[in-house]
Formats: structure tokens, sequence, C-alpha cells
């Protein structure tokens, strides 16, 4: 598959998330609920622009300060942004960038119903963020990179983007070990946002090469994998190696800044 299909099977399937006013598991089927993480008492939720479909709260670790320019790269229809905006204040702004029509559409909706000044919504590619060089204090992202093809392109867009001493903060898919490819392969059909990932040591590998400093992994969870799907998916010998080799799909939660910092 090349990337350019690839790209157009997650904006169809983002678009039609969007349409449906809801979605869940990065996109997944609601009864397998097990990947994404509670907005409800942070504040700046807004429920209409919570769409379920994190795997993470980046803003809980990103430091971001009154007064920043922040940049939520898949920003969906706006939840993250709008957590943002309650930090930056009026002083600051939050730019949202989604390649979906639909989400675009809906994060305008909510935006203009809340009556913000201070944020705005693009049309964008990650692997071309229609940002200039050094125009952001921090950039965000919530279960987003691991569905762009080229994470090293990605990555270089955020670096260009930040402002020398700017750094990033990003909830992401990763896997460690080998995950059965029949059970990979169901996982994927109810947890959109797992296709795509990387292991764990290849994606840090790839924030480091890019050039960022200073990188530290806020935090890691675990994403269990339903005891009904590892059943019907592997016999009972395979699911117990499954079980007792350490493999697995975890969120992380990373920081990176674009020069070091004391």
């Amino acid at each position: 598959m090349s990337d350019a299909d690839m790209k157009d099977i997650v904006r169809e399937k983002y678009s039609k998330i969007a349409l449906k006013e809801k979605g869940c598991c990065c996109g997944g089927k609601d009864d397998y609920s097990f990947v994404g993480e509670s907005y409800v008492q942070i504040d700046g939720h807004v429920a209409s622009a919570d769409l379920g479909l994190g795997c993470g709260i980046p803003t809980e670790f990103a430091r971001i300060k009154p007064g920043d320019h922040v940049v939520d790269l898949g920003s969906g229809a706006g939840n993250d942004v709008f957590v943002a905006r309650r930090i930056v204040g009026e002083t600051g702004h939050v730019t949202g960038i989604d390649f979906t029509e639909a989400m675009f559409q809906k994060a305008e909706a909510n935006r203009l119903k809340l009556n913000i000044s201070n944020v705005e919504f693009k049309l964008g590619d990650i692997e071309h963020l229609p940002l200039i060089n050094d125009s952001a204090d921090v950039i965000i992202s919530n279960c987003v990179l691991n569905l762009v093809p080229d994470k090293a392109k990605a990555f270089a867009e955020i670096y260009r983007t930040l402002k020398p001493g700017g750094h990033f903060c990003v909830s992401d898919i990763v896997l460690t070990g080998e995950l059965p490819a029949a059970l990979k392969t169901e996982a994927e059909l109810y947890a959109g946002c797992i296709s795509g990932a990387l292991s764990q040591e290849n994606y840090l590998e790839i924030v480091k090469n890019t050039g960022f400093k200073n990188i530290e992994i806020k935090k890691i969870r675990e994403i269990e994998i339903p005891e009904s799907m590892i059943e019907s998916t592997l016999s009972r010998d395979k699911a117990a190696m499954f079980k007792n080799s350490g493999a697995g799909v975890f969120s992380l939660t990373v920081t990176g800044y674009k020069q070091d910092i004391e």
C-alpha cells in the first residue's frame, strides 16, 4: 500500500467518525473502548469536541505556559486545543491542524459556538505543516503520529516549526515485543490507532535522530487487550505464550526539546 493510499484510508475513516459525531479507541468499535483516557474532569474540556479518539492526555505533561503559541497536530474536533487554550489564556494562541475536512468543519463549529478568538483550525498534512519556521512554543499530538506514513518527516516538521528552545509533548501508541500477527490484525480492527504503530525503540530513535534533546518519557501505560479478543484469536497455547512474552501495546507520552535545556 502506498503512503497516499494509507492517508486516504485514514481520512475516510476519521471523516465517518466526525460525521457520526462519536468514536472511540482511536476510531475503533464501541464495545472495545480500551485505549483512551477520560477528559471529563479536565479544565477546558468541551464535550462536543471530545470524540474519544486519544490514547493519552498530552497537555498534562506539556509544560504549557500562559501566552504560549501551542500547535495540536491531528486536532480532530478540537478536544486538546480547547484544553490547551484554557492554559495559555487570553494572551496565548492555539492552532489545531487536521487533514480531514469533516473534522476541520466540526472543530470550527465548536470554536464558533464557544466564541473563541485566540484559537484557529487549519487544514493541513502533518508531513507538510502549513506553519512557518520557528513559530510554535509547544507542539502536542494525541494518538495521531502513528497513523502518519513517514514518521521521520513528521518529526522533522515538528522540529522545523518549533521555536529554538521549544518542545513537543506527544501521546502515541507503541509496541513492545512481537504481537502475534492474527492478534495484531484483530486489535487494529477494533482500535485503529494501533495501525502503523512502531516499536518503542524505533519510535524514540526517530525522535533522537531528528535532533531533539532532553527526550523524556513522561508516562507509559499498558493498553490491555481484552481477554475475549485474545481467546477468540489465539489457541490456548499461543495465548499463554503471548501473555508470558512481555509483548504488548502501550500508550507512550514523550517530550523533547529543540535544543538542550538547563
